[in-house]
């Protein structure tokens, strides 16, 4: 990947289709090789994992209570992490992230907070103020911008005010509650730029909104996924984080091994925090300590000062912890640079003058080809202001990538180190999705508030893809039709929420789309779908058209449930014949023809 600023328009076509090249294998189904090395990492950590589905554990099926917000910052994911402006390795082994503090806040800004659906007066709604700034398919360039008030953040006040708010008054948000008067906040924007695939140089800067000096806690974090506890697995064999004398090392089984390395910043040197992402049992379930640095001891040192770090430098979640004097009005920026190593092996860079050079010499090339690509895949003759909608609009898909992972049949049986779950669910939600294996990266609908996937979402949202990177838009609607998705009966997952209920038919329609922006030449593409969608759409003339007569029920089919009764749950005995089911249906026939005629 190369790429200068003020290319010809020839040039910003060879680099655009140099990143398709890199980041999807040229389009075909069948990613290259080469082209997954850029895919490696990417932004696929969840901003949200507590209060999923995948995590509820409970008798009731409550997700929202089961896990909620407050122990987030305490308790082991079993699934998946979350995070801010993170990135991860393709299968989550290891993560980078960010956590924040402002000298007030009872916990580190670790993720972000929002209202869960109970709580909201408009059901579960992000309470924070943050923004994908750009990004490019091999994810050799991502920005993120967030911002941090330096007042206390009103988590209280904001649960109990929608609390009191009903649904027909406005939502309270956190503009509302007067944090940000006098513009007393930080914006905090990330940079990632890759050198290659497994060498990432990572910005941060910081900018004082304030009237006053204030401080700044910046904690650039690096975690091992907890992949340990639920197999019993012995200490000696989990994979490790240690402080070495260059920087956080992480000793990652099928990935290598990974430095992070901090520059000093203008206010002085980080210092390096070792915890373990190991549930802390005595806040969060009343039981005995497994370890006396639990995956809130960093939290826990940080804001009161606890002996909940290990001073021998070692764990399963590191932080470096800069404290950041900055005057009001003022900026600084912190440096650092994620890189694979080999252990044995003389390291040629060091911390500080070293670092700074790469740095430069990355991010003004990796720009240049973002530059370059953007002005390339916009159509000529699009204004500046819409040339940036579109641009921001791709970040926001590009964000929006999500690892995965969710063994339905596990989840229900349990896990062998932990209790088994309640038997209620055998016969609860999910329970004949038990062949659903997922281990992905998906496009996710939002990484907060939709921090898994939704079928016919996905669909639509791969349409979009096709225009960024058509290799990726395929492997999305391969993947739901595959053998680990699709139902043996035929039907679609729907969602998280319910893997039986019914979305609109739509992956046809997605399926050709996305074969006629890619050039309609990908035939094998179309194939594969195509003896896919053929299962489904027998599901659906089985299954949802009961009496025969082409009027097609199903429930959850658009608009989502705004109609008088709930029809994804029906009364006993209630069945549902529904005009946009036929509509649907009907657009789906049409879809089908659409690819027969291709093949």
């Amino acid at each position: 990947m190369s790429g200068e600023q003020g290319a010809t328009t020839a040039e910003h076509e060879r680099i655009a289709a140099a990143a398709l090249r890199t980041s999807t294998g040229a389009g075909s189904a069948t990613p290259d090789p080469a082209a997954d090395d850029w895919r490696l990492w990417g932004p696929y950590l969840a901003e949200r994992a507590w209060g999923t589905v995948r995590e509820d554990y409970s008798a009731g099926g409550d997700a929202w209570s089961s896990f909620p917000h407050d122990h987030a910052r305490s308790r082991a994911y079993r699934w998946n992490e979350d995070g801010l402006a993170g990135l991860c390795d393709i299968g989550q082994r290891l993560c980078l992230g960010l956590a924040l503090w402002n000298g007030v806040d009872p916990i580190l800004k670790e993720r972000i907070f929002g209202l869960t659906g109970p709580e909201g007066n408009h059901g579960e709604d992000a309470k924070e103020y943050w923004w994908y700034l750009d990004g490019v398919p091999s994810h050799a360039w991502l920005r993120w911008r967030y911002h941090y008030p330096q007042d206390p953040f009103p988590y209280e006040l904001l649960v109990d005010e929608n609390g009191r708010r009903g649904f027909h008054d406005p939502e309270f948000e956190l503009l509302d509650t007067g944090v940000f008067d006098q513009d007393r906040y930080w914006s905090v924007e990330v940079t990632y730029a890759k050198a290659s695939p497994t060498d990432i140089v990572m910005a941060v800067d910081v900018e004082n909104h304030g009237p006053d000096e204030a401080v700044l806690h910046l904690l650039p974090s690096l975690w091992l996924r907890n992949t340990w506890s639920w197999e019993g697995t012995p200490a000696d064999e989990r994979p490790v984080l240690r402080r070495t004398a260059t920087g956080i090392e992480a000793t990652v089984p099928g990935l290598g091994t990974y430095e992070l390395v901090a520059a000093d910043s203008e206010s002085g040197a980080p210092v390096a925090l070792f915890c373990e992402n190991d549930t802390n049992g005595p806040r969060v379930f009343g039981t005995e300590a497994t370890t006396p640095y639990p995956k809130d001891g960093i939290n826990d040192h940080v804001v009161a000062g606890a002996d909940t770090v290990n001073p021998d430098g070692t764990g399963t979640k590191a932080a470096w912890w800069y404290q950041l004097a900055v005057p009001a009005g003022g900026r600084t920026q912190v440096r650092l640079r994620l890189r694979q190593i080999d252990p044995d092996a003389d390291l040629d860079d060091r911390p500080g003058p070293g670092l700074a050079k790469k740095f430069d010499r990355v991010v003004a090339q990796r720009q240049a080809e973002a530059d370059a690509y953007f002005a390339a895949i916009t159509p000529v003759g699009t204004d500046p202001e819409a040339a940036r909608i579109v641009r921001q609009a791709s970040a926001g898909l590009i964000w929006s990538k999500q690892y995965y992972p969710y063994g339905v049949a596990r989840w229900l049986d349990g896990d062998p180190a932990e209790p088994p779950p309640p038997p209620e669910r055998k016969v609860g939600r999910n329970a004949r999705w038990r062949h659903l294996d997922a281990d992905d990266v998906l496009a996710m609908p939002d990484p907060w508030e939709y921090p898994w996937f939704a079928a016919w979402d996905l669909a639509f949202h791969a349409v979009a893809w096709a225009q960024l990177d058509p290799g990726f838009a395929k492997e999305q609607v391969l993947a739901l039709l595959g053998e680990r998705y699709l139902n043996p009966n035929g039907a679609l997952p729907a969602y998280e929420w319910s893997f039986d209920d019914v979305n609109p038919p739509v992956h046809a329609f997605a399926a050709l789309r996305i074969f006629l922006v890619d050039g309609a030449t990908d035939a094998d593409f179309l194939e594969r779908a195509f003896h896919k969608l053929l299962l489904n759409d027998g599901w659906w003339l089985n299954r949802q058209d009961p009496d025969g007569n082409n009027l097609f029920g199903g429930g959850f089919l658009g608009l989502d449930n705004i109609s008088p009764i709930d029809r994804s749950h029906l009364p006993p005995g209630a069945r549902l014949v529904q005009a946009d089911g036929s509509a649907w249906m009907a657009f789906n026939t049409l879809a089908m023809l659409g690819i027969a005629t291709q093949l």
